[in-house]
């Protein structure tokens, strides 16, 4: 899978002190599972559960999903040896909480590489305080090591002393300014949780409002969120049907040397065809998930 077209369609939280869950996590369908060991944890608790991720991401039991490890911060007394942990294991990513500069991604790439960690790990960062949205372009433009942004929206909507509404209005200068900074520097970015698993028709339209906005996937904390968010966020089968369109119409142009494409009447440019083209790929990455 090419890092622009791998499904983040889903992307679980799992409590790592609980090994039930984690084992119960090889079974859901998730595009990507986080091992928790920060807010999910509770303190007595924190160690234990440091073995547990790191032993769950080493059983390579999780097909083709991506293993990310949520450490606590650095300033906390568990953080430094969870990512010296992480670095050690066979997780794809660590997910940092709270960054707020550059200088905490350099911190922590320079903690995995101290700790041997492959150059194939990549660092994923919590978007979730005032300053670090303020500051989210020289966060996104800190390191090609930096892969993607997690939106921790409680955690803002705390510190904002904002409120958690249907449309989110309070959050969506948060969002849409983190959002750009992440594209302007090729990042990933996933919606935040919804915290209300019985409102199953609140969530839909939370995952809706997220796929409008352009995030990749949406954070869960229940396993009932999983199907529906698939769903959301996978291109459907009209997407689908016309993005080959697109791609054979601009391919025959381009053969008979036209510079000018039209599909059932629309003009189609460039973007329209590197648009086309990245949705084909991730149904074809959405396939592969599925089949391991």
């Amino acid at each position: 899978m090419t890092a622009a077209a791998r499904p983040r369609r889903s992307v679980l939280y799992m409590p790592g002190a609980n090994t039930r869950a984690l084992e119960k996590a090889r079974t859901l369908p998730a595009d990507a599972l986080i091992f928790d060991l920060e807010d999910a944890v509770a303190p007595d608790a924190k160690e234990a559960a440091r073995d547990n991720v790191v032993a769950a991401a080493n059983s390579r039991a999780y097909g083709k999903r991506e293993i990310v490890i949520r450490a606590n911060g650095l300033n906390t007394p568990w953080g430094r040896e969870d990512i010296i942990a992480a670095a050690g294991s066979a997780a794809d990513a660590v997910l940092v909480p709270k960054l707020e500069s550059a200088a905490d991604v350099t911190a922590i790439i320079e903690l995995l590489d101290e700790s041997g960690a492959p150059p194939s790990m990549a660092v994923w960062g919590m978007m979730e305080t005032p300053r670090g949205v303020l500051r989210a372009e020289e966060i996104a433009s800190a390191s090609p090591r930096l892969a993607c942004f997690v939106m921790g929206t409680n955690d803002l909507v705390k510190d904002l002393r904002a409120r958690h509404t249907p449309m989110r209005l309070p959050m969506l200068v948060a969002l849409g300014t983190t959002m750009l900074a992440a594209r302007a520097n090729g990042l990933a970015i996933l919606d935040g949780v919804f915290n209300d698993i019985q409102d199953v028709e609140g969530f839909r339209v939370a995952c809706v409002q997220g796929l409008e906005m352009g995030f990749d996937g949406k954070t869960l904390i229940h396993p009932s969120q999983v199907e529906p968010c698939n769903e959301i966020f996978a291109p459907t089968p009209a997407d689908l049907a016309m993005a080959e369109k697109i791609v054979a119409a601009f391919e025959q142009a381009r053969a008979a040397g036209k510079g000018v494409v039209t599909v059932d009447g629309r003009m189609i440019e460039n973007l329209h065809v590197e648009q086309a083209t990245r949705q084909l790929a991730l149904a074809r990455a959405i396939a592969d998930l599925a089949a391991a």
